[in-house]
């Protein structure tokens, strides 16, 4: 036991003087490089934006054509430019920092980046589709997640130092089922990618069962409805993503007062959901549910039962749920996880844009807009297997007018 603790003192020590080592490390020359071209292009970026700004101040632009977009469609563009004016001086910041190897600055900076690149792609994708649009918010987000994971020094203690150490101490914790657990006691659990990976996975399939429970036995009594929200497997995304969003907001009130934990489940679980119904609707003309005429809807995107349901869904999941998921995860064997993660995100990844190139194709057949002349690979693919009977028998709960979307072509 005092030659573990005395290991854990010196691993350490080792860990601090490397974290302190790292603030300022000479990047390689590939990554200067990229810093450099990130400082011209961001640079040359801003000053396209200035220029139109005075091409528009000037009165030497002719609005007249904006006049057949609709108001939200112009919201959703001013958005995204200037989620692309703020990227743009992030990257000449980025690259500053590179050339100085200021890494845990950047790996702070790119986290933020990826935020708003993230954006920049669902705007894009709403008024576009999948679309060559896409291609370079792609390539940047790409870029940022590795840059961000390789700059960071926490993430580069971990692949460097105590490595025997780190996996002597994990299939400790995976036999007393504590792994995943955060030791600093600021939260319940810690939050890393492998947590809230299988966080959304078993959230993803409770929440498809509970809503297909509850389709059968109150909104049609007897009468089973696919509730499933990807091409492929018993997911429904919108719950594993609402409760990956309430993992991270109530990590640190695991042991606070209930009705806390319930005003801010119902919040986000709300917040998300409106959210999710107006993008559908805005990228697809889809509507998946509405709850027009209900007491104190929204928009019939949400209302207070189902905020209340969302508030008590959450308080079930971080009281009960997650300890018991924590518990699950940790039959993983320990020297399995991170190769089983890996294989389960790449075909999740590949799950979600199939189901989004589908829904994409669903709404070009349907508003009349498929180019069947030179489709591109994954379009003739998607008509192929995801033809409208696969789709509407698949998104049972979905029904699609794309006169309500909301896209620029």
């Amino acid at each position: 036991m005092a030659d573990k603790q005395h290991a854990n003192g010196d691993a350490t020590l080792d860990i601090t003087k490397n974290a302190r080592d790292d603030q300022m490390e000479e990047y390689p020359l590939i990554v200067r490089i990229f810093g450099a071209v990130s400082i011209v292009a961001g640079a040359l970026q801003v000053i396209a934006f200035a220029l139109v700004l005075i091409v528009v101040f000037t009165g030497k632009v002719d609005f007249s054509q904006l006049e057949e977009h609709t108001a939200v469609t112009l919201v959703i563009v001013v958005v995204e430019l200037l989620l692309m004016v703020v990227l743009a001086v992030m990257f000449v910041v980025l690259g500053v920092r590179l050339l100085m190897g200021y890494r845990r600055r950047t790996a702070t900076l790119c986290n933020i980046m990826i935020v708003f690149e993230v954006g920049v792609l669902i705007c894009q994708f709403m008024l576009t589709g999948l679309s060559r649009e896409l291609i370079a918010p792609g390539i940047n987000l790409i870029i940022l997640i590795a840059l961000q994971s390789y700059s960071d020094p926490a993430l580069r203690d971990e692949r460097r130092l105590q490595r025997r150490l780190h996996e002597l101490e994990w299939k400790a914790e995976a036999e007393d089922g504590t792994l995943g657990r955060d030791t600093t006691g600021k939260g319940y659990i810690t939050l890393n990618f492998f947590n809230l990976f299988w966080i959304f996975v078993v959230a993803c399939i409770a929440g498809l069962i509970i809503e297909v429970i509850w389709h059968v036995t109150v909104v049609d009594p007897g009468v089973y409805q696919d509730r499933a929200g990807l091409l492929y497997g018993p997911f429904s995304p919108i719950y594993g993503v609402g409760a990956v969003l309430m993992t991270i907001a109530l990590n640190r009130f695991h042991d606070k007062n209930p009705l806390i934990i319930f005003l801010v489940a119902a919040v986000i679980g709300g917040a998300f959901e409106f959210f999710v119904s107006w993008f559908m609707e805005t990228a697809f003309g889809i509507v998946a549910w509405d709850y027009s005429g209900t007491f104190l809807n929204i928009g019939g995107r949400t209302n207070f039962m189902f905020m209340c349901m969302w508030g008590l869904l959450g308080l079930v999941w971080v009281k009960l749920a997650l300890p018991i998921m924590l518990k699950l995860v940790n039959k993983i064997p320990w020297n399995w996880r991170y190769a089983v993660t890996t294989v389960c995100t790449v075909l999740m990844m590949v799950d979600c844009v199939l189901t989004l190139a589908s829904l994409d194709c669903w709404f070009q057949r349907e508003a009349g807009t498929m180019d069947y002349q030179d489709p591109s690979a994954i379009v003739q693919f998607c008509n192929k297997e995801y033809d409208n009977d696969f789709m509407t028998n698949r998104f049972q709960s979905m029904t699609i007018n794309p006169e309500d979307a909301k896209r620029v072509n």
